[in-house]
């Protein structure tokens, strides 16, 4: 399949470096790089500087609430128009495994005739003053505790679509045309992944745990719970629940809930 790497950023422009040299060292390298720069003008010039016929692609935003969907559908939409049939999603701090873009082919050139997101593990990286090697991080990345380990050619059909997040996934480019792509009225972080994987869900589709396909989520400083993205996970989440009827990010709205900023009960969402 024709393959693309689908990136959205604003700022992170040494995290954007590292993704796209790591996409070169790959085995298989993507055919299309389709990036979406969130009203950041500098984007395209570092893109070219790795990528030089990279598709690049741009929208506008308010800084306080990056509009990740539509950019995510943009930068996508991009992709498709330059042939992609298989779109791969990183995040822009996320560095491919040499076979990434391999396996994640293999896996859904062979998966079932429905909607079908691949999803491969995400391992996180330590602080570093000097940037990543280009070998051995393997040895320097933490796995998710929360996500399944796989061998390097092991593939496991998901129980609970609720585990989905857009830090690297795959899908046929034909089955995300018809999921309609992320919900833009989701606006800012949080809940747009977990809204997708309903979706897809909804939709009779699967979501298949991918071993071999691993990305190194390069490290920033990122506060838990997300006190800093407050106002955009309760407004996420009440337009979530207003849809599917239960809550997603439950977990933070509880740490929310206990340090005084939100009222939550499991059924009521108050702020």
């Amino acid at each position: 399949m024709i393959t693309a790497l689908v990136t959205i950023v604003r700022g992170r422009h040494a995290h954007l470096g590292g993704m796209l040299r790591g996409s070169r060292r790959a085995t298989r390298r993507p055919d299309v790089v389709s990036v979406c720069a969130m009203d950041d003008p500098a984007i395209e010039g570092i893109v070219r500087s790795v990528w030089p016929d990279a598709v690049c692609t741009s929208v506008a935003c308010d800084p306080a609430r990056l509009p990740l969907s539509a950019a995510r559908n943009a930068a996508a939409k991009a992709a498709i128009y330059a042939g992609a049939e298989m779109l791969v999603f990183l995040d822009v701090d996320c560095i491919p495994s040499p076979g990434l873009f391999a396996r994640y082919d293999q896996v859904l050139s062979e998966a079932d005739a429905v909607p079908t997101i691949a999803a491969g593990e995400v391992a996180y990286l330590p602080p570093t003053p000097n940037g990543y090697p280009a070998d051995g991080l393997d040895g320097l990345a933490d796995p998710h505790p929360e996500r399944p380990i796989l061998a390097p050619g092991e593939t496991r059909r998901a129980t609970d679509f609720r585990l989905f997040w857009s830090l690297s996934f795959a899908m046929r480019a034909q089955d995300w045309v018809r999921s309609g792509g992320f919900d833009e009225r989701y606006t800012g972080y949080g809940a747009e992944d977990t809204d997708f994987g309903a979706r897809v869900e909804a939709a009779g589709g699967q979501l298949l745990w991918v071993g071999g396909a691993r990305a190194f989520h390069q490290y920033h400083d990122n506060p838990m719970p997300p006190v800093h993205h407050l106002d955009d996970i309760v407004r996420n989440a009440r337009l979530f629940h207003a849809t599917w009827g239960w809550w997603p990010m439950e977990g933070w709205l509880r740490e929310f809930d206990a340090l005084g900023l939100v009222c939550f009960d499991g059924r009521d969402l108050r702020s």
